[in-house]
């Protein structure tokens, strides 16, 4: 058991960096909104499906309605920001750098609100890693200028914003509660927001396609029920902030994929940022990194 638990960052931070492969699959054929509620409409389902087989217990009303709120920040929000970003322009590599600064605001939002102290180790860690991931990212960031506009940024910024906060929120209120069902109120209030959005912004307009389709199942299984759930697992075991540090290898691991199902570049240069990247991790998440909460 405790090789596993120990495996659980590595397999979370691969699933969750297959994500943005399957954004890629999707977006071309469905509205980000439309597309998210339903995919959380089905996570919803089979969540349903699996609360008996699990024996998973009923939260008391307040841990819900905590539950449901760390899930319209961590999924509503942040997922319907960067995928309607990346939708109306903005680049890839400048969304993922907007989405690196995360480690570095749930840092600050622990210590503020969780009552987490952070000390130099770990602070020096998140700094290298953001360093790491720009340098990854570098390549990309002169794409498709055009579409870099206050109204992409900020939405990247808001998403990056939600999700640290949703990350400190589900550490403090909702920490403690059954995995299974406080992710279903997760999803629950994720679809809220998303569907709301897609009343009001969208046409709700899908083209079936084999890419689609895979990308729905995907994301479905892999990231909103395997990633999320490994997710809630290391909120629930380590502090938010060192867990946070984790994020930044997701940019290089896409990378890596993206050049080995795509064939796009990788360069030296996002190799070096790779090896920097590992070693802001490797800081935040050490023994000696550590993060005191108040007695």
């Amino acid at each position: 058991m405790a090789d596993a638990a120990k495996a659980i960052p590595a397999l979370f931070v691969l699933l969750w960096a297959t994500g943005f492969i399957g954004a890629r699959y999707a977006m071309p054929w469905a509205e980000p909104f439309t597309f998210l509620w339903v995919r959380f409409a089905l996570s919803f389902a089979l969540l349903l499906l699996l609360v008996p087989v699990m024996k998973a217990r009923k939260l008391a009303p307040r841990t819900a309605f905590h539950a449901g709120i760390a899930g319209m920040l961590m999924h509503g929000v942040y997922l319907g920001g960067v995928f309607w970003a990346v939708r109306n322009g903005l680049p890839a590599g400048l969304a993922g750098l907007i989405v690196g600064l995360q480690p570095l605001l749930t840092a600050a939002m622990a210590g503020a609100f969780a009552g987490e102290t952070v000390d130099r180790r770990l602070w020096l860690g998140l700094g290298v890693g953001l360093v790491g991931v720009a340098i990854v990212l570098s390549p990309k960031l002169g794409e498709a200028a055009g579409g870099v506009t206050a109204a992409t940024v900020g939405a990247g910024l808001v998403a990056v914003i939600a999700m640290s906060a949703g990350t400190v929120w589900q550490k403090r209120f909702v920490a403690n509660a059954d995995l299974v069902t406080a992710t279903l109120c997760q999803y629950l209030g994720g679809w809220l927001i998303v569907f709301l959005a897609s009343l009001l912004l969208e046409d709700q307009q899908f083209v079936l396609t084999g890419e689609l389709l895979f990308a729905m199942a995907w994301l479905v299984l892999v990231l909103s029920l395997g990633a999320i759930l490994l997710l809630m697992v290391l909120i629930r075991n380590g502090a938010v902030a060192r867990v946070a540090s984790l994020f930044y290898l997701v940019p290089a691991v896409t990378a890596v994929m993206a050049w080995a199902l795509f064939g796009e570049t990788l360069t030296p240069l996002q190799i070096a940022g790779m090896a920097v990247t590992t070693l802001g991790v490797a800081l935040a998440t050490g023994q000696s990194a550590t993060v005191r909460r108040p007695r």
